[in-house]
């Protein structure tokens, strides 16, 4: 479930006509080194479940007035994975990372921005509706990709869900945006087989915002869409085991591409806002 074939036609970084695209000064090749607390969190190692806990209670580990871990993995005993990632965004704000989860999925350049060293190909899987952008753009809609987690070249379908569907309450969004987040069922590309769930948090801080993510990966959560996917469902939550170098892949992958991120998106957004 882990590696697809390139498509023919797609192709890590910029070419030249990607270079020719208005939003080209943007792309930067190399990434900064991991934050700190995130090379701490990769040199511990796993650790017990109870302090990453499961979908079930996402909304109070978000929320709750208990610490919880906000940079690590878990790996649980039905055979999946929960990863945890914090990530500092000076000068973004809620508002901006809404426009852009809106505003990238139309086109491959604009995604490579991201993760310039992993990130290949997007597309929507329908056209979204006219007329709109940031969250009203992107949730209900499903984001195709294409993009390296570690060394696997992953062909994915991202389908974003209003945060009610993970559990989440009012706290999640804000009128006034000082906070939002983004949720979605993250599934295969090539076949009709869910495979967990995402959730990013972002809230305004001084000086700018903080995102904390959460994946909850393979074991239960896998799932078809149907009746065939079901069926390949069950058969591979059987044999389907993610490992510890499957967290921290993805925990690192979370870990360059938010930063990287937040380094051109205040520039990003104020030139290019009135786009959808």
């Amino acid at each position: 479930m882990k590696s697809s074939k390139p498509i023919a036609g797609r192709y890590l970084g910029y070419r030249e006509a990607d270079h020719a695209q208005p939003y080209a000064r943007f792309f930067n090749p190399e990434l900064a080194p991991l934050a700190p607390h995130v090379c701490a969190a990769l040199d511990r190692g796993g650790v017990p479940d109870v302090l990453i806990p499961g979908i079930d209670q996402a909304n109070s580990n978000l929320f709750g007035a208990e610490a919880v871990l906000e940079d690590g993995w878990v790996l649980t005993q039905d055979g999946g994975m929960r990863v945890s990632v914090r990530t500092a965004m000076p000068g973004v704000t809620p508002a901006m990372v809404d426009w852009w989860f809106g505003w990238h999925g139309d086109a491959a350049a604009k995604y490579k921005l991201w993760h310039p060293q992993a990130h290949v190909h997007v597309g929507w899987r329908e056209t979204p509706p006219a007329g709109v952008s940031g969250r009203a753009l992107y949730v209900g809609q499903t984001s195709i990709v294409d993009e390296y987690i570690g060394s696997d070249l992953i062909r994915g379908a991202i389908r974003f869900v209003p945060p009610a569907t993970l559990g989440f309450t009012d706290k999640s969004l804000d009128d006034d945006q000082q906070a939002t987040i983004i949720c979605a069922r993250i599934g295969l590309g090539d076949a009709p087989i869910d495979v967990g769930y995402l959730a990013h948090h972002v809230r305004a801080v001084p000086g700018g915002s903080e995102m904390r993510s959460r994946f909850w990966m393979g074991g239960r959560h896998v799932g078809g869409r149907n009746l065939i996917g079901s069926m390949a469902a069950a058969a591979a939550k059987r044999v389907l085991r993610l490992t510890e170098n499957d967290a921290r892949a993805l925990l690192v992958h979370c870990a360059q591409e938010m930063p990287h991120l937040a380094a051109f998106l205040p520039e990003l957004f104020s030139a290019f806002k009135g786009e959808r």
